[in-house]
């Protein structure tokens, strides 16, 4: 909808950049690592509550909730703004010397966050606390310019995003990533949004396009031999032991993997989705036994799946690759499978023009598409185009961002949210 010059000024003027720079900062001081969120949840509610938007807390488990709270009223279409609490990091584990340098963990960025200059540092900034404390400030502006929205205007803040994912003997709740977050906020939280904004860096481009993903373990079997007894076969493919073997299985799957992205490169309107492959884990045989080789080794591989994209093929391809190439007795068993998603371009197009009118606003530009690594990977508007809610991804610079960067976004924010919901 149109909104008057004299709304935006009172919007506008509405907007405290030290108050925005302190909620980044106080926010991303707190540790989300992955698996965690509740304390920062904590803090998100307390803010809310402060501020008179009526927080509630929905969780699966007390210690990963969703915060959900609301501003406006009942008479125009409603807008939902959500943002992660957890933030991609080391598991803070023992294990975690399996996957990560000593010193990478040790870095400072995981777990705070500090200005240098005019720049944010620390991952949280920008994922994906940063975009989050931009729309609650965009809140508190409208509420302090007295902008009394038609529709409703929630601002969500779900745990899960990053993960993790159950497999093998770490079952249960406490490893549930995904299935604790914005899905189970959209189904129990009461909230009926038109449209919806994940509020993540996308260096202010947008797109409704994403990729969810299926990891497999993809096992192969061998046979115990005694070290003394071992007789090394000219090929490695044909060796007793499954680790050596795993050799020539990792050449198949990276030439899978160059032909993957090539052959299920997805051009959509809202952005461009590239599915890559990628080995993320290899356990195979016991450290404190190895005189007799070991009968097992697994890989865990994943791959992205684009909106075009069904499990059933793309499982009966990798499962095609493999067979051809001969390598002994194996398991592959896809373990966690999400379909990518993306909205109807018709039904998505108020959101786009509210935001693209905001953008030229602010920015002085059209409102471009993001770049494809947008539209590649998983964000949670995939919950909301998955249950018929159009949802788009739009935020600031994701790597480092300004001061000024998240000023501009607040404030892009503010008045999509007046575009979207109307004002009495």
């Amino acid at each position: 909808m149109h909104i008057d010059q004299a709304t935006i000024d009172a919007v506008l003027a509405a907007i405290d950049r030290d108050e925005l720079i302190k909620l980044v900062l106080d926010l991303c001081n707190i540790p989300a690592p992955i698996g965690t969120g509740g304390q920062a949840g904590a803090f998100v509610f307390d803010w809310m509550a402060q501020e008179g938007f009526a927080p509630r807390k929905i969780g699966m488990t007390p210690d990963r909730f969703n915060v959900i709270g609301s501003y406006g009223g009942d008479q125009g279409r409603n807008l939902l703004f959500t943002s992660h609490l957890d933030t991609e990091s080391p598991l803070y584990h023992p294990d975690d010397r399996f996957g990560m340098r000593p010193e990478t963990v040790a870095d400072p960025q995981w777990l705070s966050a500090w200005l240098e200059g005019e720049i944010f540092c620390g991952h949280a900034v920008g994922n994906d606390r940063g975009p989050m404390a931009c729309f609650l400030i965009a809140a508190k502006a409208l509420k302090r310019a007295g902008i009394d929205l038609a529709g409703t205007l929630y601002l969500t803040a779900c745990p899960g995003e990053i993960g993790p994912d159950p497999v093998e003997e770490h079952q249960g709740p406490a490893f549930l990533g995904k299935e604790v977050g914005a899905a189970y906020m959209l189904a129990h939280g009461g909230v009926a949004p038109d449209y919806v904004i994940a509020a993540e860096g996308t260096d202010f481009g947008v797109n409704w396009v994403a990729c969810g993903y299926v990891n497999y373990c993809i096992t192969l079997l061998g046979t115990s031999v005694f070290t003394p007894l071992l007789t090394h076969p000219d090929a490695s493919r044909d060796h007793p032991n499954p680790i050596v073997r795993m050799a020539a299985l990792i050449e198949v799957l990276q030439e899978f993997a160059k032909d993957y992205e090539i052959r299920y490169r997805y051009l959509g309107a809202g952005g461009t989705a590239v599915p890559k492959v990628q080995i993320g884990a290899i356990r195979g045989g016991n450290a404190r036994s190895i005189g007799g080789g070991t009968e097992v080794c697994s890989i865990y591989v994943e791959l992205n799946l684009t909106p075009a994209q069904k499990i059933g093929d793309v499982d009966r391809a990798l499962k095609g690759a493999l067979r051809a190439a001969n390598l002994g007795e194996m398991s592959v068993l896809p373990y966690v499978m999400r379909h990518g998603s993306e909205a109807d371009a018709g039904e998505i197009e108020p959101l786009r023009l509210a935001l693209d009118g905001a953008h030229r606003a602010i920015r002085g530009r059209p409102i471009p598409i993001s770049a494809p690594v947008y539209s590649s990977m998983w964000r949670d508007h995939n919950v909301f185009n998955m249950n018929k809610i159009p949802a788009l991804t739009m935020g600031p610079m994701r790597w480092r961002p300004a001061i000024a960067d998240l000023l501009e976004c607040t404030k892009i924010y503010a008045l999509t949210a007046i575009g979207v919901c109307g004002h009495i």
